[in-house]
């Protein structure tokens, strides 16, 4: 049994000992190979501002349902009461939202050279909601191609940015987006926009690097319309905007698992009421017949008949 102890302690030190000892090639006397940083433990740039996407402070209904026992069986189930995106993004792609799009790009402080230079490369993503599938891929890609080019380093008048299309209201209005996901390349303070399918463009770090370097994306022809910006009608989109943002505003403050059961609740009103099956018609009653005037007996006709001969000859008598 001492030779098992021996065995079981050695295994148990096993545990502690550092992998880079074992790895190919090593020996002893050799320096310990030290490890590069991953590039998630980069550190931010000062001028690149860093954005929080974790999930706001819960309202008091979320919070009882979605703390304790009820948020450890929903947790069980996969059921995510909470709304709240099960997806971190790269901190240092700011986030677009309703509030800070006329703040970082329609106003941002630029000289007249820079004016004339920057472009915004943006991703509208819906991946908060769909963590997988194609917006997952093309976040990815996405993420690559930013760190490929702080990589090389030949692009500073180019600024990446994040578009959570579940999340904002004004910006996809104004811009006429009712899907996702998309490329959006920003130019002239958001005045020249140019709009790419996931299906448009072949998805790769390098691809998409070449793509802005060489700007590939003035082929395209920028987005022209009676209302997109600078168009007669861009009011309308512009008072559209404004109206779903605050409907969106009302609907937020209500907890995501009441909306869920309301709405729930409502769609199943609806089925039930569209698929409600007719009542039974009763038998349709037959249509009375006319009712025809009885006919004159035979005997009382031949009896008027004569009557009548008799009446007259009675008066040729009376009149000799």
């Amino acid at each position: 049994m001492r030779p098992l102890a021996y065995v079981a302690s050695f295994l148990s030190l096993t545990g502690l000992v550092n992998a880079q000892y074992f790895s190919a090639g090593w020996t002893p006397g050799q320096p310990v190979p030290s490890q590069t940083p991953s590039p998630a433990h980069v550190p931010h740039s000062p001028s690149t501002p860093t954005t929080q996407h974790g999930p706001g402070k819960m309202s008091f209904l979320d919070s009882l349902v979605t703390v304790g026992p009820l948020g450890a069986v929903s947790s069980l189930i996969g059921l995510n009461l909470t709304g709240a995106p099960s997806v971190t993004w790269d901190e240092r792609i700011p986030l677009i939202t309703d509030e800070n799009y006329a703040e970082m790009i329609v106003n941002e402080t630029l000289t007249a050279e820079e004016e004339k230079e920057r472009v915004w490369f943006l991703i509208v993503t819906v991946t908060a909601g769909q963590p997988e599938g194609i917006s997952k891929f093309v976040d990815d890609v996405f993420d690559a191609t930013y760190n490929y080019t702080l990589e090389k380093g030949d692009l500073p008048h180019v600024r990446f940015g994040r578009i959570d299309y579940l999340n904002v209201t004004s910006i996809t209005t104004k811009w006429a987006v009712w899907s996702a996901p998309y490329l959006v390349v920003l130019k002239d303070r958001g005045q020249t926009l140019r709009f790419y399918k996931a299906g448009q463009i072949r998805l790769t770090d390098e691809i998409l690097h070449q793509f802005l370097k060489e700007k590939a994306w003035g082929i395209k022809e920028p987005w022209k319309s009676i209302y997109g910006p600078g168009g007669e009608r861009e009011y309308i989109l512009d008072y559209l905007a404004q109206f779903l943002s605050k409907v969106y505003g009302a609907l937020v403050r209500v907890p995501k698992w009441l909306m869920y059961t309301m709405s729930g609740g409502i769609a199943t009103f609806f089925i039930n009421f569209l698929h409600k099956p007719s009542p039974p018609q009763s038998a349709a009653k037959p249509a009375p017949k006319p009712v025809s005037a009885p006919a004159a007996p035979e005997h009382a006709a031949s009896s008027s008949a004569t009557n009548t001969p008799q009446k007259g000859s009675t008066r040729r008598k009376g009149k000799k």
